[in-house]
């Protein structure tokens, strides 16, 4: 029987574990990925990083050489998720049929699906990102979405004018304020998600509405008729993420409540 090579096992022939080296890129994507399903599992607020460490089976000084703190980690999850948004609309291309305002209307839907599919897991970490005095931490988690969308965004508009199917006057400058909209969309979104904890329909009311004047605005930077932009998507599924978030939240604080009484 052949000799087993030790590097295939990890250990050495003396039987001491190796190191395995990989490039930067890839412990940095180990790093994020792993706090990114930590964080969906047992919140943000409960994961530390001797947590993420643990998982990833690297020292203290690896991770830091990656990252200063947990927030770094959050943003990045946040960036990279940006970054998987864009690379999937730029998939649909002039050339795949679809026009400029039907990869807007993807891209902004994006998001909101992403959302929908993990709202249970991401109670923790959006209620802790919308608490009053995480504004800071809110803040570098949408410039870090921005730097991505900016300039994605602003490729899709200036299509759309080559195609006339936009009449804006300036890309970039339009790109940016679209995406301030949801920016200044945070403190309604709280009060939504309050009001919501006891009255699901009073609280999807408030959104709609909002994100109705919000569209409605886009649609006016984009030379549009009304009706065109599709930034809230079926009030239907706001509802479902509103009932879910609901749902969740009694789960957490009934979790809690039982946690502390062993």
């Amino acid at each position: 029987m052949a000799d087993t090579d030790p590097r295939e096992t990890g250990r050495s022939a003396a039987g001491q574990k190796l190191r395995v080296l990989k490039a930067p890129a890839v412990r940095r994507a180990e790093l994020i990925g792993c706090a990114q399903r930590l964080f969906l599992t047992q919140g943000y607020e409960r994961t530390t990083i001797n947590d993420v460490i643990a998982a990833t089976g690297l020292s203290k000084g690896a991770f830091y050489h990656h990252f200063r703190s947990k927030e770094d980690l959050l943003e990045a999850i946040v960036q990279r998720f940006a970054q998987e948004s864009v690379a999937f609309s730029e998939r649909l291309r002039p050339d795949s049929g679809v026009d400029a305002l039907g990869r807007l209307n993807l891209l902004l839907s994006l998001g909101r699906e992403w959302k929908r599919e993990h709202i249970t897991e991401l109670r923790g970490m959006f209620a802790t990102l919308l608490e009053p005095g995480n504004i800071a931490l809110y803040q570098r988690i949408v410039g870090a979405v921005f730097t991505v969308l900016t300039p994605a965004l602003s490729a899709i508009i200036a299509e759309g004018n080559a195609e006339s199917v936009f009449d804006a006057p300036d890309p970039d400058l339009v790109a940016e304020m679209l995406l301030e909209l949801s920016t200044g969309r945070r403190a309604l979104v709280i009060e939504a998600l309050t009001t919501a904890e006891t009255d699901v329909e009073a609280g999807l009311a408030m959104i709609v509405a909002r994100m109705r004047r919000e569209e409605a605005i886009a649609e006016r930077l984009l030379g549009l008729k009304a009706g065109r932009v599709d930034l809230l998507g079926p009030p239907e599924t706001i509802r479902d993420m509103l009932v879910h978030w609901t749902q969740s939240g009694a789960v957490q604080a009934a979790s809690r409540t039982s946690n502390s009484r062993t």
